[in-house]
């Protein structure tokens, strides 16, 4: 399939979920995702779930390399795997030379490691002045504002909570939550590739490449931004709320008989189709719910009149009444969601090869369609080291350069 970024050709010397999701984005948009492995590989390789013929987390070995689990599969697809020990001099020069002839290069190393290993920014962009290096740490890099956190690890879970998003979700004010997904990184991955993009785009008309730098704190933020301008406008501090919402109502998570349902009705329009269908019409012209910040003023009284409603339903029942008539839908587990003929039509339950079984195995799809590019997932994450050869020659390595770093065991 073709993407709008074929020939782009990235490094990637990320590693566990930011960075990988980052690039995966890229690769599944066409564009050339060159995976710099340590000799160990990615760590995530290793995690699970592994398929179930595996037998235990030693894995099955194919020509000598590891295979990987279900984490690693999903987001290091279509990329290309070169195992490089930048440990070793001479493992430093060939990534130098792949520099020469790339544009982009992506990391997410804590501050300072790449540029104690004489690889940061500013050593690289002498040797490819248009270069678009790319970062993703846990508070930034210093280059782009000096965090006082700024040698902390952190994890998607310390991003969401410094970040505010754990400090809003919850069921309620005394208890903040995670979120399931790992949101405190899929999020600055996603804005890194966007920030990428723009900075290609300024490469290319300019011919001047640049720093990116994403924090995941700031990532986060940026996300959760009403809680800024709650606080800026009316000097609200936001809390857990529950299943609602602080300024649209009815606006959140109702029960149903067999599950949950969501129900957004904060316009008048929808708000009066669903209080006839709840047989509540004294709603609609009651001065306490007439408009959406009526409602908001009154939200528990509204909510217990949804819910009162919806739990006298099923799933089922409550989708042929309100479906395609206000914005709702029903809380959908995983089953569900392979169940529902929305997600095939959109492509968003991906097929691919697993190393060291018979069948495939399913990925989540690419959310963002284009007609003239589609993209999509082209084929399955790279075995530790698949491509060294492939892409070493691709850079201008004889047979005899690529065999001696082997035995050296700079490459793998």
């Amino acid at each position: 399939m073709s993407g709008a970024l074929e020939g782009l050709r990235v490094l990637d010397l990320t590693r566990m979920l930011a960075g990988p999701f980052c690039t995966m984005l890229m690769a599944d948009q066409g564009a050339d995702i060159i995976k710099v492995e340590p000799p160990g590989g990615d760590a995530t390789r290793f995690m699970a779930p592994y398929p179930k013929e595996f037998e235990g987390p030693a894995l099955s070995k194919l020509k000598g390399r590891p295979a990987y689990g279900g984490y690693f599969q999903s987001i290091n697809r279509g990329k290309r795997s070169i195992g490089i020990d930048l440990k070793e001099e001479a493992g430093k020069g060939v990534l130098r030379r792949l520099v020469a002839d790339v544009d982009v290069l992506v990391e997410n190393f804590r501050v300072g490691v790449m540029d104690r290993l004489g690889l940061g920014y500013e050593q690289l962009a002498e040797i490819n002045p248009k270069l678009v290096y790319a970062a993703i740490r846990g508070f930034g890099d210093p280059r782009t504002g000096e965090s006082p956190y700024k040698d902390w690890p952190a994890y998607d879970v310390i991003a969401q909570a410094m970040g505010g998003m754990m400090g809003i979700t919850g069921p309620d004010a005394n208890s903040p939550m995670k979120i399931g997904p790992g949101v405190g990184d899929t999020l600055p991955a996603t804005l890194t590739a966007f920030g990428i993009m723009a900075a290609v785009y300024h490469a290319n008309m300019t011919g001047e490449g640049q720093f990116i730098d994403v924090a995941m704190y700031d990532a986060v933020l940026a996300f959760c931004e009403r809680i800024i301008y709650q606080h800026s406008y009316i000097d609200d501090v936001p809390h857990p709320e529950g299943n609602a919402h602080p300024l649209l109502c009815p606006f959140g998570i109702f029960p149903a008989k067999d599950g949950w349902v969501s129900v957004a009705c904060p316009g008048e329009d929808f708000w009066g189709f669903l209080a006839k269908v709840m047989g509540r019409e004294d709603m609609i012209d009651d001065p306490r719910y007439r408009t959406n910040n009526d409602r908001a003023a009154h939200g528990a009284e509204v909510v217990e009149a949804v819910s009162a409603w919806t739990a006298k339903h099923t799933k089922d029942e409550l989708t042929a009444i309100l479906g395609g008539q206000i914005p709702y839908g029903p809380v959908n587990d995983v089953t569900d969601i392979y169940r529902d003929p929305h997600v095939r039509a959109r492509g968003m339950l991906v097929e691919v090869e697993q190393p060291g079984i018979d069948r495939k195995v399913t990925i989540a799809g690419t959310p963002i369609h284009m007609l003239g590019t589609p993209g999509g997932v082209e084929r399955r994450s790279p075995l530790l080291g698949e491509h060294t050869d492939e892409v070493l020659g691709e850079f201008g390595f004889s047979r005899e350069d690529i065999d001696a770093l082997k035995a050296d065991k700079v490459v793998i």
